[in-house]
C-alpha cells in the first residue's frame, strides 16, 4: 500500500505542473496563432488548450478506473493512433468534422468515467483510438509550418504522455470510496468542458 501511495504521489507532481501552466495561459490549442515550433511550442501546444488536456488527462484515468492492461494500454493506444491522425493531417487528407470529434471526445471520456462504465478492453481501446484520430489530425494539419519538426514532435509527445501520468494518478485514488466519488465528479467535469467547447460556450 505504502508503494502505491508514493507512486501516485509522484505521477500527481506532472498534474499539477500541468494544471498551473493552464491556468496561467488560458488559450485555445487552435487559435491559429502558429505556435507550432520547436520543442517548447510542441510541449506548451497540448497543454495550453483545454479540449485537448481533458482527453488526454481522461484517457489515463479512464485507463486507471478500467485497471489491470487497460492502464497503460489505452495511454499507448491514443499516441500511437494519434499519430496515424497527424500524418493524414501533414499529407494533407480531410477528415471531416475534426473540432466537433475533439469536443466529443471529452464529452464521452467523461461521461464513460462519471458513470463507471467498465467497457471490455478492446471497446475501450476503440472508443480511445477514433478519438485519438482526430486530435492527431488537427496537430498534423498545423505541424508543416514548424520550424523544427522533430523536435516539435518530441516535445508534443512528451506532454500528451505527462497528461496521460496525470490521469493515471488521479485514477489510482480508486482504492478508496472518496477517491471513487471524486474521479467520478472529475468526469462530470470534463464531460462539462468538452459540452463547453462542443457547443461553442468555451
Amino acid at each position: 500500500m505504502r508503494k502505491s501511495t508514493d507512486l501516485t504521489r509522484l505521477l500527481l507532481l506532472p498534474t499539477l505542473a500541468l494544471v498551473l501552466v493552464s491556468a496561467a495561459i488560458p488559450a485555445s490549442a487552435h487559435d491559429a496563432t502558429g505556435h507550432a515550433g520547436g520543442f517548447v511550442s510542441g510541449f506548451s501546444h497540448p497543454i495550453l488548450g483545454w479540449d485537448h488536456v481533458i482527453a488526454m488527462v481522461a484517457v489515463g484515468l479512464w485507463g486507471a478506473f478500467l485497471g489491470s492492461r487497460a492502464r497503460w494500454i489505452l495511454p499507448v493506444t491514443f499516441p500511437l493512433i494519434m499519430t496515424a491522425g497527424a500524418t493524414i493531417g501533414i499529407i494533407g487528407l480531410p477528415l471531416p468534422a475534426v473540432e466537433t470529434g475533439i469536443a466529443l471526445s471529452g464529452v464521452v471520456l467523461g461521461l464513460l468515467i462519471a458513470f463507471a462504465v467498465k467497457a471490455p478492453l478492446w471497446i475501450a481501446t476503440v472508443i480511445v483510438g477514433i478519438f485519438a484520430l482526430f486530435h492527431g489530425h488537427a496537430h498534423g494539419t498545423e505541424l508543416p509550418s514548424a520550424a523544427n519538426p522533430l523536435a516539435y514532435a518530441v516535445g508534443f509527445v512528451l506532454a500528451t504522455g505527462l497528461l496521460h501520468l496525470a490521469g493515471i494518478g488521479f485514477g489510482m485514488l480508486t482504492t478508496s470510496r472518496p477517491g471513487r466519488i471524486a474521479i467520478r465528479a472529475m468526469g462530470l467535469a470534463i464531460a462539462a468542458v468538452g459540452g463547453a467547447f462542443l457547443t461553442g460556450l468555451a
